[in-house]
């Protein structure tokens, strides 16, 4: 009898491991998340406590595994405090080192680790940033993107290739994705331009995100990938289409000075929303993969129209 392939996810407990889970074991993987704690809904596969940082019964895991797929690391939507920083700097650093460990030591490492990493690592920028031609910028998002990247490169690994996962916003249903924070606004006719919106935003359908994994494991990318639509587009089209999949064809403006008050009173950062991100998959584009959501307006038409038949909560 032939055992299923097995995938290893790292800090999978929240809402895009959920996805990457039902994903793989759609395709008949055994899917096996490793994190602090359960996920606060079911999910399928195993799951397996750690710590994100010693070498324990999760580390058996990854003997033997197909993949390992690491998620895991502090949420950076909160002030940049002192604090803050260390932690996002930590969970994310300690993790990937914890990880490069077990597959180090593993009596048959996994062929490929995907790791997670950002594409806010590009420059605030009005032009296409790819892997071969974007340019960094600076400031303490980037510098842990670097750091983050450079973890993931610290082991001599010959057995496993490595992949620096550059993920836009993803965009999907279920409870902690950024779609159940934002519905209401949009909905109450609040999502109208921020600061002018002609900052570019990133993003990619949680649906394509899963079938990216899926594609870079099967193929022989390595190094920086970015994980975004080909598509960005600036904020001002990206909230029109938002707010026309809700049928609210208005939309309240905000200001510079108003986001970076709001996002002192939410306790985040107004970085995350007026920072220009204009990744571009030019990796994943060459090697052949096809995106299920290319465009803005039919990705949120369809995530829209699923969120009115299901709701967020059955994710």
């Amino acid at each position: 009898m032939t055992l299923p392939q097995r995938l290893v996810l790292a800090g999978g407990s929240g809402f895009l491991g959920r996805a990457v889970a039902r994903h793989f074991a759609a395709l008949g993987w055994d899917v096996v998340t490793v994190s602090r704690s359960p996920a606060a809904v079911p999910m399928p596969g195993r799951w397996v406590r750690w710590d994100g940082l010693r070498q324990g019964e999760w580390s058996r895991e990854v003997s033997g595994a197909t993949a390992v797929l690491n998620l895991a690391g502090r949420i950076v939507n909160c002030r940049y405090t002192a604090q803050n920083m260390l932690d996002i700097y930590t969970s994310r650093l300690d993790t990937t080192r914890a990880l490069g460990t077990a597959i180090r030591d593993a009596a048959q490492p996994p062929p490929v680790w995907l790791n997670s990493s950002t594409g806010t690592i590009y420059r605030s920028a009005q032009t296409p940033q790819t892997e071969a031609a974007g340019e960094t910028g600076d400031g303490f998002s980037v510098d842990m993107g670097q750091r983050w990247e450079a973890a993931l490169m610290e082991e001599d690994l010959p057995q496993t290739r490595r992949v620096a996962l550059r993920t836009a916003m993803v965009y999907g249903l279920g409870a902690g994705g950024v779609m159940a924070t934002t519905d209401p606004l949009m909905r109450l006719g609040l999502g109208g331009p921020m600061a002018g919106g002609g900052q570019y935003v990133s993003w990619i359908h949680e649906r394509d995100f899963c079938r990216a994994v899926e594609f870079l494991i099967e193929n022989r990318l390595e190094g920086p990938v970015n994980v975004s639509a080909p598509n960005p587009l600036p904020n001002r089209d990206f909230l029109r289409a938002y707010r026309n999949a809700w049928g609210m064809p208005l939309g309240i403006p905000s200001t510079a000075g108003l986001i970076g008050l709001g996002a002192k009173v939410m306790n985040s950062e107004a970085e995350l929303l007026l920072k220009s991100r204009y990744a571009v998959p030019e990796q994943l584009s060459e090697a052949g993969f096809q995106f299920e959501y290319p465009a803005w307006p039919g990705a949120i038409a369809a995530l829209v129209a699923e969120v009115r038949e299901v709701g967020h909560a059955a994710r």
